[in-house]
């Protein structure tokens, strides 16, 4: 190796040696414990241990100035208290869960994890260690006492502790989020959250509330969950979790995409029957054939739309397929309110058509029933796409009038053959035989008449 070569070859060395310096503060062979996302919630948050950690940037001065002090106390301290380090410029999404702005940041992670107490000491060992033991000591009397209860990690999430309250929100962690989401045919809302965050607790009674409001009205097609980022980094990490909270909406065999609608109930709940009605297929029609349809389509929805159409023989086939037709437009329309959609031919249902005030005319006909307050409201205008539009937009913003369902309760229903798509036929006339008529007789009576 000639002078030159053997020069750069020293200058790599060194050059390498400082790179790998700048950015390793610590080594394996410290007793500060090094610190990331994928082992900071193991051995961090779910510890019973008292931790100190140091967010540091490699090329921050201060940092390096630290460093031996920060080792010198971590050696002290071992085995009493945990010393760890988490490299902020390379972790960020780390050090912004803890609000870090600045190198170094000392944080203490004492007997409620989820609530870190910024270190306010000077930068030596002495003092490091000093106010190490006097948070051991504050730890051990709330103990004692009774007040802390051992230690606050977070394991059980505040969703999961919250009550019959927060019962729909489905809790999802690195370990079921594929399973239950992912491979799943709902729609997810899934809200990432971090306990210590203002933000998320005030979204947290808005969360729950929407979450039993969609369930019900989507019966379980669209679900909302929540992620503990602090607990579950790594699924954090995965979907570029950087703020709380942050929404993002699953669907299956699409890109998640974030959520950037208003943080109340209601806009929540709007948003989400969105995404209900965009998935799901338009409502069956179903005909009125016993009382078991009637009473399990009525008594599973907010409201049932009855039709009753003209008798077969005053259509056929086409007008009443045409009629039909109609009815799943506005059902497609109006498939996020959820409504059970119902129909019947004019008389095979005559004690229902009296309790509904159409009773024998005016075909056809619609009504609106609410199951649940047996009230009713009848279609005025025209039975056409116009019409009905008109009739259920009133209906869905709380218009319109109503009237009691005659008798309380649905009446007796009758048991028919479903239509089989076919027009309808006459009754057969009756042949009369007339082999035993004397037509001679027949002549004589009309002479004589």
């Amino acid at each position: 190796m000639g002078a030159l070569s053997g020069k750069r070859f020293l200058l790599g060395i060194v050059s390498c040696t400082l790179f790998l310096a700048v950015n390793s503060l610590y080594s394996s062979s410290d007793d500060v414990i090094e610190l990331t996302p994928t082992n900071f919630n193991r051995e961090v948050i779910q510890s019973d241990s008292l931790w100190l950690v140091e967010f540091y940037a490699p090329w921050c001065g201060h940092c390096q100035r630290l460093t031996p002090e920060w080792k010198k106390a971590a050696t002290a301290l071992k085995g009493v208290v945990k010393i760890g380090a988490v490299d902020a410029d390379k972790h960020q999404s780390l050090g912004g869960q803890y609000g870090v702005k600045g190198f170094p940041t000392i944080k203490i992670f004492g007997a409620n994890k989820h609530k870190a107490e910024d270190y306010q000491g000077a930068r030596t060992s002495d003092a490091i260690v000093d106010s190490a033991l006097s948070a051991v000591r504050s730890l051990v009397k709330d103990r004692l006492s009774g007040r802390g209860g051992g230690y606050s990690s977070g394991k059980q999430s505040s969703y999961e502790s919250g009550g019959s309250n927060k019962k729909d929100v489905i809790e999802l962690t690195d370990d079921n989020f594929d399973k239950t989401v992912m491979d799943s045919d709902s729609v997810w809302l899934v809200e990432f959250y971090a306990p210590w965050c203002g933000h998320c607790k005030n979204l947290e009674p808005e969360w729950a509330s929407a979450a039993t409001e969609v369930k019900e009205q989507t019966k379980g097609k669209v679900k909302l969950g929540a992620v503990d980022a602090t607990v579950h980094q790594m699924l954090a990490s995965r979907y570029g979790v950087r703020g709380f909270p942050t929404i993002k909406i699953f669907q299956k065999g699409e890109e998640p995409v974030d959520y950037d609608g208003g943080r109340t109930k209601s806009d929540i709940v709007a948003r989400a029957l969105d995404l209900f009605s965009e998935n799901a297929p338009a409502p069956e029609i179903l005909e009125i054939i016993n009382e078991d349809v009637l009473k399990q389509t009525c008594d599973a929805h907010q409201l049932c739309i009855i039709s009753v159409l003209p008798h077969i023989l005053d259509t056929g086939a086409a007008g009443r397929n045409a009629y039909l037709e109609v009815m799943l437009k506005m059902a497609d329309k109006y498939k996020r309110k959820i409504w059970g959609w119902l129909w019947t031919e004019a008389g095979a249902q005559f004690d229902l058509e009296s309790s509904l005030g159409i009773g024998g005319f005016g075909y056809p006909a619609m009504a609106a029933v609410n199951a649940r307050k047996m009230k009713f409201a009848l279609l005025k205008g025209s039975f056409s796409e116009q019409g009905i539009n008109e009739f259920l937009r009133e209906l869905s913003v709380g218009r319109g009038s109503t009237a009691p369902v005659g008798g309380g309760a649905f009446a007796k229903i009758n048991t028919v053959e479903p239509w089989d798509g076919k027009d309808g036929e006459l009754p057969a006339e009756e042949d009369i035989d007339l082999s035993d008529v004397d037509l001679d007789d027949w002549d004589t009576q009309k002479d004589e008449l």
